[in-house]
Order: structure tokens, then C-alpha cells, then sequence
């Protein structure tokens, strides 16, 4: 038997996917109601340098929960701890993986947008409006995951 499939391990694997999970869903709303909103108040003379501490200080706080969250979310698919249902771990991995489409297909590029040394209004509310897609997508992972752990208790 692989270890990763004992039901400690399975536990484990859910605990540390509901662990990055919430994380993720508590950045992405600090990004989406603070942060990315005063992208706008930085200014002209400062915008190149501060969008590039930005990025970089953002990818050492995301990157690892990020990639924690997809795996531990496949492998619970795999092998879902007993008693929660693989249509509900399903529904958690997908979602994981459309917050990952989202990073990289809408936030990305309008990130290179705005990276290229002077702030482009327009790229910042469009950055803005699409996050919604990303916060709303990972405050519903967040639902999925607590819901596996309050199925786990009622047990």
C-alpha cells in the first residue's frame, strides 16, 4: 500500500488542502478589496518599481499554497479520506484548477500589462473587474473544503 493512501495520510492530505485552500481564499480577498484597488493611487514616477516588488513578493506568498491546494486536491480524488463523497473532492479539484486557469490566463497577462514600466488605467480595471472570477472561484473552494471537514465531524 502507498502511503499516501493510509487514512492518516488521506487525512492529512485533506487537512493540508484545507489549510492552503483558506489561505488562499483569505489573499485573494486582501488582493481583491485592498490591494489591487490601490494599485491606482501608487503614481506615475513610482509604478514600475513598485509593480515589480509586487509581483515578485507576491509569487513568494502565493506560489507554494497555490501548488499545495492543486495536488492535495488531486490526490484526494485519488484516494478521498472515507466517508466523503468523490463528487464533492471532484468539485474541489476543478475549482482549484479553474483558480490556476484564471491566474495564468487572465491575471498573468494583464499583470505583463501593467509591468512594463508606466501604469495603463484601463489593464488595472480590468485586472480589477476579472479577479472577481478568482475570488469568487476560491471563496467557493473554501465552501467545498469546509464542508469535507464538517462532513468528517458530523461522522
Amino acid at each position: 500500500m502507498e502511503l499516501w493512501t493510509t487514512p492518516g495520510m488521506r487525512l492529512a492530505l485533506l487537512l493540508a488542502n484545507v489549510a492552503a485552500t483558506l489561505f488562499m481564499a483569505g489573499v485573494i480577498w486582501v488582493v481583491q478589496l485592498v490591494h489591487y484597488p490601490l494599485f491606482a493611487q501608487v503614481g506615475e514616477p513610482g509604478w514600475g518599481v513598485y509593480h515589480a516588488a509586487h509581483a515578485r513578493r507576491m509569487t513568494l506568498v502565493v506560489l507554494l499554497p497555490m501548488v499545495i491546494e492543486l495536488g492535495t486536491a488531486g490526490l484526494l480524488v485519488l484516494a478521498p479520506p472515507s466517508g466523503l463523497p468523490r463528487g464533492l473532492l471532484w468539485l474541489g479539484f476543478v475549482l482549484a484548477l479553474a483558480t490556476w486557469a484564471a491566474t495564468f490566463w487572465l491575471s498573468v497577462p494583464l499583470h505583463g500589462k501593467l509591468g512594463q514600466g508606466t501604469f495603463v488605467a484601463e489593464s488595472h480595471r480590468a485586472l480589477v473587474t476579472t479577479n472577481w472570477l478568482r475570488t469568487v472561484v476560491w471563496s467557493a473552494h473554501a465552501a467545498v473544503v469546509l464542508e469535507a471537514v464538517r462532513r468528517l465531524l458530523m461522522r
